[in-house]
């Protein structure tokens, strides 16, 4: 077979002789240089253990220096030292326990009657068009009054006892109970509902494995948001015509300027609210360990 020769030609492509080396490719631009090994961390980061008590323990050491320094003024905010000899004083007559019983027992009522109370009707709006219809409106309407504002009407149905007191607490926890599992709740993806269908489950075991698991995560953020309901609900109606609690004390104290006595209860509110809710994460995180969420 005789060689061929390249055609020489304007703009077309060169034939090439037999066993002649293909040209060379054109060179090319060079482009942005490619890292590579290296990643953007865009969350939050590893947890500490106990990290969040950074917060509260920063907050009472600014109280601390501020105090020792001057800048406060002990007859408007009692120093810490001042408050923890009061506190003492205040065990030491046994003042303090009776009253942190007592709100105790107040609070943990109400929290359990407003827990129950909106669990069983989010699920009963939830799994049911005439139950939605029936409760879904008037919840919402609740959800506009606030607690406090029915304590007049509250007083006069129920009296000045433990009854109107736990009554108001459990109506703030049952709005934050309802509100949050019902939306979880019915987010439920219906592709399960169909599943479950499918698989021709009972009523007690599509609530068991299929609206318990989609719903657990909401009623654990109306736990939260329900046990920070049954304080502030606490702290209101134990200085509303009360004889005993920690609102109480604080009330008495306010006739005396005893400013020290106040924090001492504003101490007392703050630790069993920072403590009941770390209580609810720690059961959260386990009830969900099989989630992995920002929180860690």
């Amino acid at each position: 077979m005789t060689d061929l020769l390249p055609t020489a030609r304007t703009g077309g492509p060169a034939v090439l002789t037999k066993g002649a080396a293909p040209p060379a490719a054109p060179p090319q631009e060079p482009g942005p240089p490619v890292v590579r090994g290296t990643r953007r961390r865009l969350g939050p980061g590893r947890s500490l253990p106990f990290g969040r008590l950074i917060g509260p323990v920063l907050l009472i050491a600014a109280w601390w220096a501020a105090s020792a320094s001057g800048y406060l003024d002990p007859r408007i905010l009692s120093g810490p030292g001042s408050v923890i000899s009061t506190a003492s004083d205040l065990v030491a007559t046994g003042r303090l326990q009776d009253n942190v019983l007592i709100s105790l027992q107040r609070a943990g009522l109400g929290l359990f009657f407003g827990v129950v109370s909106g669990v069983v009707l989010a699920v009963a709006a939830g799994l049911s068009r005439s139950g939605e219809y029936l409760i879904d409106g008037p919840l919402q309407i609740k959800r506009a009054i606030p607690s406090l504002a029915m304590l007049p009407l509250l007083i006069l149905w129920l009296g000045i006892g433990e009854e109107m007191k736990v009554t108001v607490i459990a109506l703030g926890v049952a709005v934050s109970m309802y509100i949050n599992t019902f939306a979880f709740l019915t987010s439920i993806d219906s592709r399960y509902v169909e599943l479950a269908e499918g698989l021709d489950l009972s009523r007690a075991q599509f609530i068991r494995k299929v609206v318990v698991p989609g719903s657990l995560p909401g009623f654990f953020v109306g736990l939260r948001l329900g046990v920070t309901s049954s304080w502030v609900g606490l702290i209101v109606v134990e200085q509303i015509n009360a004889t005993s609690g920690i609102g109480y004390m604080m009330f008495q104290a306010q006739q005396y300027a005893q400013s020290d006595v106040i924090i001492v209860g504003l101490v007392a509110y703050g630790i069993f609210g920072f403590a009941s809710d770390a209580a609810v994460r720690a059961i959260e995180r386990r009830a969900l360990s099989w989630r992995r969420t920002l929180a860690g």
